[in-house]
């Protein structure tokens, strides 16, 4: 039963190298500043790349603090700030308040950062259209379903080992 345990440990290994390997690759294209631009050029918005990630994110995760959005970006607190307050002065977002922690500001996307948001969420269906368009339509939806799996389950467990003592 060992060498079975081995052989199937061996496999998995395997296969989470050529997960990592391809989430490597999809992260490296998605931070590319370039698929920014283009996704804006697509959208027929003018807003600058370095702001575009943080609308989007506060339109999808609002009410949302700096730390934390700063946090998911990969970014310095106080440059994230500085863009948001950009943003704010743009119109797209609004700073409220926490009702948890009302030392924390909350950022909200206001009526024109949603038409703004939506307008590039049909560029992305275009462009989603365009390279899943070869694919046939089971496969879209177990790569879905799969994906959000993974999200759910990488999101809610810390990385530990399966070795390690609970």
């Amino acid at each position: 039963m060992t060498s079975r345990k081995k052989v199937q440990s061996t496999h998995i290994n395997l296969q989470l190298r050529q997960l990592h390997g391809a989430l490597v690759e999809i992260v490296g294209v998605m931070n590319r500043p370039q698929r920014d631009e283009a996704m804006v050029r697509e959208a027929g918005i003018s807003l600058d790349r370095a702001l575009f990630p943080l609308l989007v994110l506060v339109e999808r995760l609002g009410p949302i603090g700096v730390v934390e959005l700063a946090d998911r970006v990969g970014r310095d607190y106080t440059t994230v700030s500085r863009q948001v307050a950009k943003l704010e002065s743009l119109g797209l977002i609004d700073r409220q308040e926490s009702t948890v922690d009302r030392r924390i500001r909350e950022a909200v996307v206001t009526k024109a950062g949603k038409a703004m948001t939506d307008r590039v969420d049909a560029a992305r269906e275009r462009i989603g259209q365009a390279i899943f368009s070869t694919w046939e339509a089971q496969d879209v939806e177990d790569l879905v379903r799969l994906m959000r799996r993974f999200a759910e389950d990488i999101k809610a467990d810390p990385p530990t080992s399966a070795n390690s003592p609970a």
